[in-house]
């Protein structure tokens, strides 16, 4: 693919580069901040970006500053996490450390006995595919956030001006991507996206209160104002302009030390307990094998960036490296974050678009984000971009990642069977939403209580493995009969 703006080794200008950075932080924000939303703790918020920033600076001394990607909080953990948080931070953290020395041990394997039986395990029959699932299977959560408003309506989850809003964003993205005359819209099409988006949202906002009509309020500015005063209408100070995040490691040494449990965990989880021998044996068990099928996608992904890039990262700066930037950065980004990092798909997609591979672009987001933790206002604006100008930036970034994998299928042959199943097999599994459930605890009355549960672009790449061994030792077996 190739053709880059800006190769890894290109350092832009410096009013380039806070835009470009500033692109690449807007396009990994909306995933970034969901994940500690979705475990039940959103005022963790500032720490996730603060995690997403140290993860990602540790990854790239890892790889010696030569693989363009950003690290972000993973949702391959989500149910792990579910059961983490049931032991307070320190299970989190835990959890995290079990995670990443899965990847450190397998990179010393590869260490030793190198990557060929990677390459014989996930050739492209197998990765090609896996990569366009990674894009097609989140287009529904993409599509579900264009249609929906972040303030509260009464009208359920399906907002045709927030339609409206998203398209907006899209079509400016398309636009400022393919045009020829000017260069700067190419390589920043996300901020001027979501800036379009956000003004024709603002606008409409701003007629719904005029009106009261609730339906036209697409804008959520309730973070603002949650910012500067407390519930009271009580000015809050210098904390409304600067904060410390509260990232899990500190919270964890303070669970340490009182033997208690803080308030927002028990209001994520009212069962919660402090970590114990039972807690760590369950926190391990839940980790462990959904880390060991993560893997995989960790090779899907950089498999992708070097076909964009064009350059195989597998062999430079090496998988060995990448697994340790990835493993090493997720716990020091759960650490001074909140949850496990991995590469992102959005940060993959954003290079892919703007055709900015460059290093220092990557290094610059991750110290913006980790300064940008500490500015409140600047956070609150963030969260305040609507649910549907993201929907339309993940229109294009999810696009370009499951465009990226098809794009691998050019040099199969799909009329050999083999080949079709193994892609037919990815592919259906995933986007039919197929996730392996593993119960490990039983209650008394028989009921599963608990399961480990492996996200349906895992299971459909073991599928797709486990498929294209068993039809590899059966064309092997009949080529032996022949002879």
């Amino acid at each position: 693919m190739a053709n880059l703006v800006y190769d890894i080794k290109d350092k832009p200008k410096f009013s380039q580069l806070i835009v470009l950075a500033l692109q690449q932080l807007l396009a990994i924000l909306a995933a970034t901040i969901a994940v500690p939303t979705i475990i039940g703790l959103p005022t963790q918020i500032p720490a996730a970006i603060l995690g997403a920033g140290v993860g990602t600076l540790v990854y790239q001394l890892f790889t010696k500053f030569k693989s363009p990607v950003f690290l972000g909080s993973s949702f391959a953990f989500l149910s792990s996490l579910g059961v983490a948080v049931a032991y307070g931070y320190c299970g989190i953290i835990l959890g995290s450390a079990v995670a990443g020395l899965v990847y450190v041990a397998i990179a010393i394997i590869i260490h030793f006995v190198g990557t060929n039986w990677v390459d014989k395990l996930m050739p492209p029959v197998i990765i090609g595919p896996t990569v366009a699932l990674i894009g097609l299977s989140l287009a529904g959560a993409a599509m579900g956030d264009i249609v929906k408003a972040n303030s509260s309506q009464m009208y359920g989850s399906y907002n045709l001006v927030s339609l409206l809003c998203g398209l907006v964003a899209f079509f400016v993205i398309v636009i400022c991507s393919t045009q020829k005359r000017y260069k700067m819209p190419r390589l920043i099409p996300f901020i001027l996206g979501i800036m379009a988006g956000y003004l024709v949202a603002a606008i409409f906002t701003a007629i719904g209160m005029a009106t009261k009509i609730d339906y036209l309020m697409i804008i959520n500015f309730q973070p603002i104002i949650d910012n500067f005063f407390l519930a009271d209408g009580t000015f809050k100070g210098i904390s409304a302009f600067f904060a410390f995040p509260q990232f899990a490691g500190l919270k964890a040494i303070g669970e340490i030390m009182s033997g208690e449990l803080s308030p927002e965990i028990l209001l994520a989880n009212e069962n919660a307990q402090v970590l114990n021998a039972g807690g760590i044996a369950e926190v391990v068990i839940a980790f462990l094998p959904v880390a060991l099928v993560v893997f995989a996608e960790h090779i899907a992904d950089h498999k992708n960036l070097s076909y964009i890039i064009g350059h195989d990262l597998i062999k430079e700066p090496g998988l060995k490296r990448t697994l340790l930037g990835d493993g090493v950065g997720s716990i020091a980004g759960t650490i001074f974050g909140i949850c496990p990092n991995t590469t992102y798909g959005e940060s993959v997609g954003c290079v892919a678009i703007t055709r900015n591979a460059s290093i220092v672009t990557i290094t610059t987001t991750a110290f913006m984000c980790i300064v940008l933790s500490f500015i409140s206002p600047i956070m609150a604006v963030l969260q305040t971009i609507p649910s549907c100008v993201m929907g339309g930036v993940c229109l294009t970034l999810y696009g370009f990642i499951a465009v990226s994998g098809l794009k691998m299928f050019k040099n199969l042959d799909l009329d050999d069977n083999k080949n079709l199943f193994v892609v037919a097999s990815i592919l259906i599994s995933g986007i039919g939403g197929l996730a392996i459930q593993i119960p490990y605890a039983i209650a008394e009355t028989g009921e599963i209580t608990n399961t480990i549960q492996i996200t349906s672009i895992a299971t459909a790449l073991i599928i797709g493995i486990v498929t294209n061994a068993i039809l590899t030792k059966v064309e092997k077996s009949k080529l032996g009969k022949e002879k």
